[in-house]
């Protein structure tokens, strides 16, 4: 996320009128709903994290126990089962 300086892109009207809530703070201005990407979607982590749990669940179908996934992704007993069952 950059900084923008609101005196260089808000017209002037509107500038001095934030400017009196909050002359020198920093704020956050969401954006409209319905615009936002879902988590992980900008950088690929959601896709990834996709592909390892479509990969748990082929191994455990295969016949992969519990504490081998375990040692094989670095992931708690209770974690997998929430991959698996949920």
């Amino acid at each position: 996320m950059t900084y923008l300086n609101g005196k260089d892109i808000l017209p002037e009207e509107l500038f001095i009128q934030v400017q009196e809530y909050c002359a020198g703070e920093l704020i956050y201005i969401p954006k409209k709903d319905g615009t936002r990407q879902s988590w992980g979607n900008s950088t690929g982590i959601r896709k990834e994290l996709d592909e390892r749990n479509q990969m748990i669940r082929e191994k455990k179908k295969n016949g992969c126990s519990l504490k081998e996934l375990t040692e094989e992704f670095h992931l708690s007993i209770y974690s997998l089962k929430k991959i698996l069952y949920h």
